[in-house]
């Protein structure tokens, strides 16, 4: 029993500073978030309507549910986070933030079949892996074209596989697969995007990683063994249950232009089925996600998506003992920074341990090493991947 009950109080430290973030805000947060207004307790059930739609596609498409979301995104309101009604005892958080990119802009940088999602997201995701439901869209769209005032929205479904990155306290990281919608229309004049991502199912077990230096530099270690990093808690196995989430994205027509995102968002995690998120955790990894998104797609420095997808695809012209070389040289330095920390034993990794890596994701570490180097931002190995895009 006591036992049992050390191992319960170290979970909650654990997952009191879990940041986590699936997918999908340099919010200006009070001490606590604030209780859902009646506005939002619509908008809530509005969007737990279009999680139902995303994961059935027998259900018809709710043009009102969508409608109330973006309405209450766009509309003034005294706080821009708020604690939302708890759901199959997960509870939930509302936050939003603006953006200052264009809409096409944003599309051709975050939702483009040509451009890795976690180069706008690299603080979040490690990787993002798509595997659309149809032929047409088995890859995201390269180009997404303007949904006119009459025009029908835009739907295109399928699978994610994510990774995300270490946590802030513990370094904890997981991997997992959600059922994803995405929906493009247009709203009052508006252009909207609308994500709705729904697990599919529990999570595979924390692992542990390390942040190497500073967070807003993106370099992380990922051990691949079960656990965590933090003191204490090498022994932990702990799992993402359940996850919810609908995004909206939307131009607001103000000058300068700006795209204003409104999250809604529901987590379960924790360790042997006990949940331990709160409300304020699922706003500060939405808060770590925005404030390093926003970095990027508001950098004077950002090449333009077409230079990006033209690096990409140079990347991806290599042969895969080149490609499998490089990143065999990233995973190196990695694991010599993480030694360096005390937290990872560098003699007990496998020299091979990264030998069975897809293609994909070796394509998407590669080319988050290239955005560094064009953004300015440290790389372990930033002048290997440049010399074989550029």
């Amino acid at each position: 029993m006591t036992q049992t009950l050390q191992k319960t109080r170290a979970i909650r430290r654990l997952l009191t500073g879990l940041t986590v973030f699936i997918l999908s805000v340099s919010c200006a947060l009070p001490g606590r978030a604030n209780p859902a207004g009646d506005g939002l307790s619509a908008a809530a059930a509005a969007s737990l309507k279009l999680v139902q739609y995303g994961t059935d596609a027998k259900i018809p498409f709710d043009l009102q549910a969508a409608a109330t979301l973006v309405d209450y995104v766009l509309g003034a309101k005294a706080h821009k986070e708020a604690a939302l009604p708890p759901v199959n005892k997960m509870p939930g958080a509302y936050c939003e933030f603006d953006t200052r990119i264009g809409f096409s802009s944003f599309m051709q940088y975050s939702y483009s079949g040509q451009i890795p999602a976690a180069l706008t997201s690299p603080s979040s995701l490690r990787y993002s892996m798509w595997n659309g439901q149809t032929g047409k869209h088995s890859k995201l769209p390269s180009k997404w074209v303007p949904v006119t005032p009459d025009g029908k929205p835009l739907i295109i479904r399928g699978m994610q596989r994510d990774a995300i990155t270490p946590d802030l306290n513990t370094g904890v990281y997981y991997e997992y697969d959600l059922n994803r919608a995405l929906i493009h229309l247009n709203h009052k004049g508006h252009q909207v995007l609308i994500t709705i991502s729904k697990q599919a199912k529990v999570s595979d077990v924390g692992k542990k990683g390390v942040i190497l230096g500073n967070d807003e530099d993106w370099n992380y270690y990922y051990s691949g063994e079960p656990g965590s990093t933090k003191t204490g808690l090498s022994w932990v196995k702990s799992y993402i249950y359940d996850y919810y989430s609908v995004a909206v994205y939307v131009e607001t027509g103000s000058s300068p232009v700006v795209v204003r995102s409104g999250i809604f968002q529901w987590i379960r995690a924790g360790w042997n089925g006990i949940n331990f998120v709160q409300t304020e955790h699922i706003i500060r990894g939405i808060k770590r996600y925005a404030k390093n998104s926003k970095t990027i797609l508001e950098s004077s420095q950002l090449p333009a998506p077409g230079q990006i997808a033209s690096a990409y695809q140079r990347l991806s012209a290599l042969p895969q003992a080149d490609l499998l070389e490089k990143y065999t040289a990233l995973q190196q330095a990695r694991l010599d920074q993480a030694a360096k920390t005390g937290k990872i034993d560098a003699g007990k990794v496998k020299k091979d341990a990264y030998a069975g890596t897809s293609k994909e994701q070796i394509l998407e570490e590669l080319m988050l090493e290239y955005l560094k180097v064009a953004l300015g931002k440290p790389s372990l190995v930033g002048k290997q991947v440049a010399s074989a895009v550029n």
